[in-house]
């Protein structure tokens, strides 16, 4: 049973951790930086640390501070929010060998996410369908030209290692695909310091269509339904909807049955978000696992029938 949690996060993510905490009994540690020293976080939790300068590298990025916080408050868990350590698989494998219980999936089944061609191989394994393209990260342009036409233009070239938008590049032809590629190796290199480039069939006219699903430690496994977030402004989500107006009751259980698979296939534990592409022409395509809590995750919580920031009925009383 746990007793008490860490929350290595601040604001609105921390407050809703602490305030389910609260709840359920549970003590909670605040940590935070200059910038936050007067933060609603910090006084709202049982106990609160100092662990740095505002700039996250110093703070709330420092694995090892952290750690001895956690040490030095008796913290059996941590919770980490989203962004920062939420999906770094080192931060859960250091959770992991001091004894830490990681509110979150495991460090390998975080790697394994977070790895979008071994994950892509889990998922055709388990028979979820994925995106037409490359089986591999492609080693140059010229074979991913040779794939592009093999697939059909248009297509995405996407940096393995990119994420909220970035690293992805459209294609037309082959001179756009000849371009793109340097620039897609350019911003991955610039970013996190290494390039792995795949190629994806582009579909137009899709929707974004993503479940939370939820597993726990003996197997057990659900989804709480889909979130729809097409309206996006240069790949990043501007507007979250559930339920989405083109999955009726058939295709929601259809490709929950998928979601539940995709957690499985990657031996997923606690929540996280599966993400899929939904054609024209109604077909479904898994493209990733986000292996943490969203930020959209509340209106998953509103329809569900529970909401962690007072933990009543969200319909009858949530005063949110």
């Amino acid at each position: 049973m746990i007793e008490k949690v860490l929350i290595a996060n601040r604001g609105e993510i921390a407050l809703r951790v602490m305030k389910t905490c609260k709840a359920l009994g549970i003590k909670t540690v605040a940590v935070y930086s200059d910038e936050d020293t007067n933060s609603l976080h910090v006084k709202t939790a049982d106990e609160s640390y100092y662990i740095g300068e505002a700039a996250p590298a110093k703070s709330y990025l420092n694995q090892e501070k952290i750690l001895d916080v956690m040490l030095s408050s008796g913290s059996d868990a941590v919770h980490p929010g989203y962004g920062f350590l939420s999906e770094n698989d080192d931060f859960a494998r250091l959770c992991e060998k001091n004894k830490i219980n990681f509110i979150g999936p495991s460090a390998d089944s975080m790697n394994l996410c977070g790895d979008k061609m071994r994950c892509k191989a889990a998922m055709l394994k388990a028979e979820v369908p994925t995106v037409p393209g490359s089986p591999g990260i492609v080693e140059n342009a010229d074979e991913a030209e040779k794939i592009a036409n093999d697939i059909g233009y248009p297509v995405l070239l996407k940096s393995v290692y990119g994420g909220g938008g970035r690293g992805i590049r459209l294609v037309t032809n082959d001179k756009e695909l000849q371009e793109g590629f340097a620039t897609v190796t350019s911003e991955s290199i610039a970013a996190v310091g290494k390039s792995a480039i795949i190629v994806e069939k582009f579909l137009e006219k899709t929707r974004h269509i993503e479940y939370q699903m939820c597993r726990d430690k003996h197997g057990n496994t659900v989804h709480l339904f889909e979130r729809e977030c097409s309206i996006q402004r240069r790949n990043q989500k501007l507007i979250e909807q559930t339920p989405s107006p083109v999955v009726d009751e058939a295709k929601r259980e259809e490709i929950g049955a998928l979601v539940v698979k995709a957690a499985q296939a990657v031996d997923y534990t606690n929540l996280g978000t599966a993400e899929f592409l939904r054609a024209d022409s109604g077909e479904f395509y898994f493209i990733e696992i986000n292996a943490r809590l969203q930020v959209e995750h509340p209106i998953s919580e509103m329809v569900s029938g529970s909401c962690s920031i007072c933990y009543n009925s969200f319909w009858t009383k949530c005063k949110m």
